[in-house]
């Protein structure tokens, strides 16, 4: 067995279509969780970009992934091996602000991303309960705090 784990089987690594692996661990059912410098590969196949990861909840039987639109994918990963320091890594890196902003008696964090292999940022909303984004006043408060945190930071 090679020093830092298994090698990644040529059916799998077919499967990222040229994405270059950083790190992988197995399910106990044997299937890979492959984490890419683009995104994470999950065993049915789905790939989750890391600018829509949310964050990664660590236990001892595993990790649950979140995405920014509160989906979740649970994954049981008795040996994780280098797997939670490069979600960790990955989803860091492609953060590129992060500023909460009042709108009045609520707030909202505003997030710009950077998407790999792309040029400029996507920005997400994390809302304060009690704030409701459907709201015509939200949405110009917002739009206005936006425009000011992109001017400041020069994003």
């Amino acid at each position: 067995m090679p020093l830092f784990g298994s090698r990644l089987p040529a059916d799998v690594r077919t499967a990222l279509a040229g994405e270059r692996p950083l790190s992988h661990a197995r399910t106990p059912s044997g299937a890979f969780v492959v984490a890419t410098l683009t995104a994470l590969h999950l065993p049915d196949g789905e790939r989750l970009p890391w600018h829509r990861v949310h964050k990664a909840v660590w236990d001892q039987q595993g990790v649950t992934i979140i995405l920014g639109d509160a989906t979740e994918h649970r994954l049981d990963l008795p040996r994780p091996g280098l797997l939670p320091e490069t979600i960790r890594e990955r989803v860091t890196n492609s953060i590129v602000a992060s500023r909460y902003v009042r709108l009045g008696e609520h707030g909202v964090r505003l997030v710009a991303r950077r998407i790999a292999g792309q040029d400029g940022v996507v920005w997400e909303y994390a809302y304060d309960a009690g704030l409701d984004p459907d709201n015509p006043g939200t949405r110009a408060a917002l739009e206005q705090a936006l425009e000011e945190v992109r001017r400041s930071l020069g994003v």
